[in-house]
């Protein structure tokens, strides 16, 4: 039955190659443009997430002062102090790794090589908390943190602008005026969302820095990691209720700010989702396009085939035989459409993805539905001129010329 109706339809899309081609265009134009927005999306959506999770998973920032558009705080909001670093470590349960932070930007001199780079005082905690792994050497001793030791563990970026293939374990490097002793190296996390390079720094022991760069006892932020399968939102009340005691704030606005990064994560994950959603959107108004061009030409069609159509009713054809074999004909249509948008739409998505840099993430989903919606679209539009076709007098139709 299904093959009776698709072979005529084929040889009638056959017959006129050229028109028929034009009129599915708007079909695979569409279908494309679908896949290919969802899957660079995807891709995206993926690309974000993942740059997002290397910050660290089940993270906490919290910083003096409340959390201002431009990232930074309240100039009149006291720092952190280690006392408030140890009892949020000691009070605190379902805590990974709890590390203060202090940074500066400082030349870094090893040889006749150097680097403007960002120098973090830090424990080993921080390697922890944002899920940094060691790639040669070792991080810090707690003894070595206790003492301020001179010395440092170096990002990926800054050990291959200083030292190139050469191992750096052993070797001094200077601070601008200070020197330290490289005692690691660590793996590369790559550039963050935001194009920033993660791997661009220096670590130092916290009492080093204070006492070296600084110059004060001051903590100007503390990253604190959730244990796994502890929810990060009792966390943060728990930090809160805990700060607010410390830094005995008596009124209901806090002098720091909490930011969890996971919030942040899904977030950045939803909005780049939702646009993806919104852009796959818009290229579909070009199916509905197509669908008018099917209509269009299918009407041209029933013109064309007035006698034939006059003829197969006056042997004893039904008129929902007619009906079937027009709808069959604007449904073959629209599917070969879609197969096609869909080889296309693959490719263009692949060459985007290369673009920008971002992983491929097939959507099987969506090429399925995209695939069935080309073929309602199809039936959709053709119903009209199939009904017409079906309910066209034999006599008249005989009749014209």
């Amino acid at each position: 039955m299904i093959t009776a109706l698709i072979r005529p339809s084929l040889r009638a899309i056959r017959r006129n190659a050229l028109r028929s081609a034009l009129t599915m265009l708007g079909i695979v134009i569409g279908v494309a443009a679908v896949i290919a927005m969802v899957t660079m999306g995807a891709g995206v959506t993926a690309q974000v997430g993942s740059n997002l999770s290397k910050l660290g998973t089940r993270l906490l920032l919290v910083r003096p002062g409340q959390a201002q558009r431009s990232g930074g705080a309240r100039s009149d909001a006291a720092p952190f102090s280690l006392a408030d670093v140890q009892a949020i470590e000691r009070e605190i349960p379902g805590i990974a790794a709890v590390a203060p932070l202090n940074s500066r930007t400082v030349q870094a001199i090893a040889g006749s090589r150097n680097r403007l780079t960002t120098v973090f005082g830090s424990s080993d905690s921080f390697l922890r908390a944002r899920s940094w792994e060691v790639a040669s050497g070792r991080s810090f001793s707690d003894g070595e943190e206790r003492a301020g030791a001179d010395l440092c563990v170096l990002g990926a970026t800054v050990r291959t602008d200083l030292f190139g293939a050469l191992d750096p374990i052993g070797q001094r490097i200077r601070l601008g005026q200070l020197s330290c002793l490289v005692i690691g190296a660590l793996e590369s996390k790559g550039a963050a969302s935001f194009g920033s390079d993660q791997d661009d720094f220096v670590l130092v022991p916290l009492r080093w820095y204070q006492r070296e760069l600084a110059g004060d006892a001051e903590v100007k932020s503390i990253y604190v990691a959730a244990s796994e399968g502890e929810p990060t939102a009792k966390l943060t009340a728990d930090l809160e209720q805990l700060l607010r005691q410390r830094r005995r704030v008596q009124h209901s606005t806090n002098d720091f700010s909490i930011r969890d990064m996971t919030e942040i994560e899904t977030a950045a994950v939803a909005t780049t989702r939702a646009l993806t959603e919104f852009l796959g959107a818009l290229a579909a108004v070009s199916m509905l396009v197509g669908g008018i061009g099917i209509m269009n030409i299918m009407l041209v069609s029933v013109t064309e085939r007035t006698a034939e159509i006059g003829l197969r009713l006056a042997v004893g054809a039904l008129e929902r035989d007619v009906q079937r074999q027009f709808l069959t004909e604007a449904a073959v249509l629209a599917a070969t459409g879609g197969l096609i948008g869909i080889v296309l739409g693959l490719a263009a998505g692949a060459i985007g993805v290369r673009a920008l840099a971002v992983p491929f993430v097939l959507q099987p989903g969506i090429i399925v539905m995209a695939f069935a919606v080309s073929a309602a679209v199809g039936l959709a539009f053709g119903y009209y001129p199939a009904r017409r076709a079906a309910r066209l007098d034999p006599i008249e139709a005989l009749r014209h010329e």
